[in-house]
């Protein structure tokens, strides 16, 4: 019989739920419509989008730029070190950089910080630190902080990257309620499998 540690799991399942329900309780909305505003106003003068994180969220970044995209917000993901090694052409004066980053101190993220800025580009901050220095470079910034990650060491990001998928999912909300993104379009841009078919009640 193998000796599994159920513990491990139930620990992880109550400091998550305990984490998120303090994160949704503590939401400032203000800063998330200022953060949909100032994408807006990047894309109504013809300028993108980018999302970047160095390690796991990094991973975030990869799937943020999906969703976004997916939801009519299109987003490039920009590379959180190869940033300096020539990604940054991919930028324009005028972008809009979201930046991920439990600690808002990873050096490698800093570099990248100091060259997109250097090329022009605003920051939007995704961070557990309001007190960063992301966040302090942000024009805008959106809390993701979480007390403990709910791992056995409290080291491995678990809790802290479910904070930072919230906060870009309910960034890519309220854009997607404002462009008022409906059925058929969103089957244009996601053709593939059971999401890519219209139900009945959403033919026109």
């Amino acid at each position: 019989m193998r000796d599994w540690n159920m513990q491990a799991l139930e620990n992880f399942d109550r400091i998550a739920a305990r984490e998120m329900k303090d994160l949704i309780d503590h939401v400032d909305n203000e800063k998330y419509l200022q953060a949909a505003s100032l994408i807006l106003e990047a894309q109504e003068r013809g300028n993108r989008i980018h999302i970047t994180g160095i390690g796991k969220p990094g991973h975030v970044s990869a799937y943020g730029a999906s969703l976004l995209s997916s939801t009519g917000t299109p987003t490039y993901f920009l590379h959180g070190t190869e940033a300096v090694h020539g990604s940054c052409g991919q930028l324009v004066a005028g972008d809009v950089l979201i930046a991920i980053s439990n600690s808002g101190e990873t050096a490698e993220l800093k570099a990248t910080i100091n060259a997109v800025k250097n090329n022009g580009c605003h920051v939007i901050a995704v961070t557990g630190n309001e007190d960063s220095w992301l966040a302090s470079q942000a024009e805008v910034h959106l809390f993701a902080g979480v007390k403990e990650e709910g791992d056995p060491l409290d080291r491995a990001p678990r809790a802290s990257i479910l904070a930072e998928n919230f906060v870009i999912q309910r960034l890519s909300l309220i854009l997607q309620a404002y462009r008022k993104l409906d059925p058929v379009q969103y089957v244009k841009w996601h053709p593939g499998g059971s999401l890519g078919v219209l139900r009945d009640d959403e033919r026109q």
